[in-house]
Parts: structure tokens; C-alpha cells; sequence
């Protein structure tokens, strides 16, 4: 497999649910397509964003299956995240028994986890599957953090590791594993209002929450931020950060769905314990949506 799966916008894509709570496979199929139209590169389910901990196990293998199906040779990235290894190592394997193309593995919920334990559960994954890998991590998240040391001693013993999707936030995370790397490991990030901050310190990976509602103008944003720096990007990122933003908020899933219904590409219902925003948080949300729609660029 080559890096360049990995270079480009690849959306975490939201998981559609019918009125009545089901998968809505059919939207699932026609919205991954949409995205892929407009210049996206691949496709991760069953991230964070994908309300992934609220699936059951066959369920998530349904979401890469419609996936796999609707999108061709556009490579399906499922993220690998359970409450136990084992179920993990399942999981892998019944991805790419699929035909999932990657993985993005990421530290067991729910348990925060010290280096020995991270580090013997994504070994175990690793191990279970022949697919390249993308290392996630989340320390916000998911309360476990992997140092730049950490990871680079991940990839170094599992040649499967291509990339790594680093979302602490310290955007001085990714000139500390490039110093230790070298070109190694393809850099990506996962924080939709750091992506031009993140291109300039040498990611060539977006994987993006907002592409939902807004796949055409995260690729304009993304390709011009990769080849003409800050200055070629500043008026659409002023346009599209308040949007972003929305991405990095406790309940980034409800703000993001609310943004697809509001462009007319999806609905916002979620999975409970989630519940849809309301009050003073969905007013906010509304405003800076209807804001981004009213003064959406001519691209």
C-alpha cells in the first residue's frame, strides 16, 4: 500500500441513524459519495465522530460493508476502538474481511490506559491484521496519550504503521516526531481548526469532521493551505473556523450533524446518551451555521 493513501482530506464520516434508531445505510452510501465527488481521498467510519462506542460490534461491521460497497477502489479506514483488546482484534479482522483497505487504531475506551498497556493492546491489533495502519492519537478523548517517542517505537517495530493521526493539540507534537522519524510516517491531523497551523508544520493528512456538510470547501481549504501556505488560504479558513470550531466542542457529533441538516445533507439525530442540542448551546450553533451558509465563498 502506498502513503499516498493518506494524503489528502478523508472524512470522519458521521453514522446516519433512521427515525426509528437503525443504521440508515442507504443515506450512509449516498453521503460517503458525495464527499468522494467533491475531492476526498478515502473514508473513516466508526471514529469518534461515527458514534462508534454506541454501535454494536455487527453493526460497525455493516457501516464498512455499505462503505466498501458504495465506494469502489476509494479506500474504507475504519476506526478500531472497543472497551477490550480482544474484541479489538475482532473487530480488525472483521474489517478486513471486508475489504477495508486501513485501519486507524486506536487505545480501548473507556480504561485510560498507562505505555505497557496502550502499548500491548495496539501490538495486538497490529498483529491481528495484514492492513497498513493509522496510529490515533487522542489524548482529549480518549485519556491516553502516546508521546512522539511513543509512536515513533510503534512504527519502528510494526512496518504497518504508515501514518499518524495526531490530535493532542500541540500542534509541537508533530515537529517532535519528525525529528524522530524523519519521513518514516506520514503526518496527519484530526482537529479541524488546526489544519492550516498542522500543513505548515509538514501534515499531509486531514482527517475532517466538518467535510460532512462541507466536503468541496475542505478540499478548496486544504489545497490551497498545502500549496501556498497562510496567505493563500486566510479568507476562506476567516470564513470557515467559526465552523470548525464547532469540531472541538464536547458535543462536536450534535454540532455537526446540526450542520449537515442544516446544509440539507443529513439529520441530526444521534444515538443516546447523546442527545441533539438544545437552550443556549444549539442557538450558538444555529448562529454560526446560518453565519457560513449565508456567506458561503464562491469557489
Amino acid at each position: 500500500m502506498s502513503k499516498s493513501m493518506w494524503q489528502g482530506v478523508i472524512p470522519a464520516i458521521t453514522t446516519p441513524f433512521t427515525e426509528d434508531g437503525q443504521v440508515d445505510h442507504a443515506f450512509l452510501a449516498k453521503h460517503a459519495q458525495w464527499q468522494v465527488e467533491a475531492g476526498c481521498i478515502g473514508m473513516v467510519p466508526l471514529g469518534s465522530l461515527g458514534e462508534s462506542a454506541t454501535l454494536s460490534f455487527d453493526e460497525k461491521v455493516a457501516v464498512v460493508r455499505t462503505l466498501v460497497k458504495a465506494l469502489g477502489d476509494v479506500p474504507v479506514i475504519p476506526g478500531i476502538g472497543s472497551l477490550s483488546t480482544g474484541e479489538a482484534v475482532k473487530l480488525a479482522q472483521a474489517c478486513e474481511a471486508e475489504g477495508a483497505r486501513g485501519l486507524m487504531i486506536l487505545p480501548a475506551y473507556a480504561y485510560s490506559s498507562d505505555w505497557h498497556e496502550a502499548r500491548a493492546h495496539f501490538a495486538a491489533v497490529a498483529r491481528a491484521t495484514r492492513l497498513p495502519i493509522l496510529l490515533y492519537n487522542n489524548p482529549i478523548a480518549y485519556k491516553t496519550d502516546f508521546s512522539a517517542a511513543q509512536i515513533v517505537e510503534l512504527a519502528n517495530e510494526f512496518p504497518q504503521i504508515e501514518a499518524v493521526k495526531e490530535s493532542s493539540g500541540d500542534i509541537r507534537r508533530l515537529a517532535g516526531i519528525q525529528e524522530l522519524s524523519g519521513d518514516r510516517l506520514v503526518l496527519m491531523t484530526g482537529i479541524d481548526d488546526a489544519i492550516v497551523e498542522g500543513l505548515a508544520m509538514g501534515v499531509t493528512g486531514w482527517i475532517a469532521g466538518q467535510v460532512n456538510a462541507f466536503p468541496r470547501e475542505s478540499v478548496v481549504l486544504f489545497e490551497r493551505a498545502r500549496d501556498g501556505g497562510y496567505a493563500a488560504v486566510k479568507e476562506l479558513y476567516d470564513w470557515f473556523l467559526p465552523t470548525l470550531r464547532l469540531d472541538t466542542i464536547p458535543k462536536f457529533v450534535q454540532a455537526i450533524k446540526l450542520t449537515q441538516q442544516m446544509v440539507g445533507w443529513g439529520s441530526e439525530r444521534v444515538r443516546a446518551p447523546r442527545l441533539v442540542l438544545e437552550g443556549a448551546e444549539r442557538e450558538h450553533a444555529v448562529r454560526v451555521i446560518e453565519q457560513a451558509i449565508k456567506t458561503r465563498p464562491e469557489l
